[in-house]
């Protein structure tokens, strides 16, 4: 990459990464939010409203310390070809449907938090509403509502000048060993990317779950200078690429 290629990330960084979190899971709160804490890490959490509910007051805690919390839709709606999916299905979905949906969670995490959310997780990753002929991307819909939206298990990282903002890849972080984590952020390094982690639970559960210890390691390779990182949330990374796209 020449140096006219390359991405003038804040303070001579050479990457930038941000650490979602989805679905607000009580473990985010009592093993993710104090190692993030830390390390100075601010993360993005993820969430259909209701899941704020019943820890309210810790969810505005984290937003006051930093954190961003972003719209993960109304009813965390995805394909119904998931077994456990039987009631919010997106073939079953409109764009005007969806549209509503989003608008309507904003305004419910407005009402609990204060702020309005400025980004947008896709729940299961998927982009689509309706099927057959009849099948539509709901991207052009988050485009017009949030600064950005977030992706889960793409194999592409985001480069900054070329990526979709309402479109970002999200890079699974749940179970995968902290040498592969490491790996992909010396990639990111090397071109200039933005890595967006996706993780769920924090702990040790078989599944959708990353263990404090990486989490942990992870933040101290993120905070450490010579590694040439600028970690953050999703929406103060996305806010910098407009930026500085927007002057060039």
């Amino acid at each position: 990459m020449t140096a006219q290629d390359r991405f003038p990330w804040p303070n001579d960084a050479r990457a930038a990464v941000s650490l979602s979190f989805d679905d607000a899971r009580f473990s985010q709160l009592d093993e993710g939010v104090p190692v993030l804490g830390r390390h100075g890490v601010r993360g993005t959490f993820y969430t259909p409203p209701e899941r704020l509910r019943e820890r309210l007051a810790d969810w505005q805690a984290a937003l006051a310390a930093g954190h961003e919390i972003g719209n993960h839709s109304l009813r965390h709606s995805c394909s119904g070809n998931f077994v456990w999916n039987a009631r919010n299905v997106l073939e079953n979905y409109t764009l005007e449907m969806m549209d509503e949906e989003l608008l309507e969670a904003s305004r419910r995490l407005q009402e609990m938090l204060g702020v309005p959310p400025s980004t947008f997780a896709y729940p299961c990753g998927q982009t689509f509403v309706g099927r057959g002929i009849d099948r539509r991307s709901y991207v052009p819909v988050v485009a017009r509502r949030f600064l950005a939206g977030r992706g889960f298990r793409e194999e592409f990282l985001n480069r900054p000048w070329f990526c979709d903002l309402a479109a970002l890849g999200g890079t699974e972080m749940d179970s995968v060993p902290l040498e592969k984590l490491l790996a992909t952020l010396a990639k990111a390094v090397e071109q200039g990317q933005w890595v967006i982690f996706v993780g769920h639970d924090v702990g040790n559960l078989p599944r959708q779950c990353v263990t404090p210890e990486t989490l942990d390691a992870l933040c101290a390779w993120c905070r450490d200078p010579a590694n040439g990182i600028w970690i953050d949330t999703v929406a103060r990374i996305a806010a910098h690429v407009a930026a500085v796209r927007a002057k060039s």
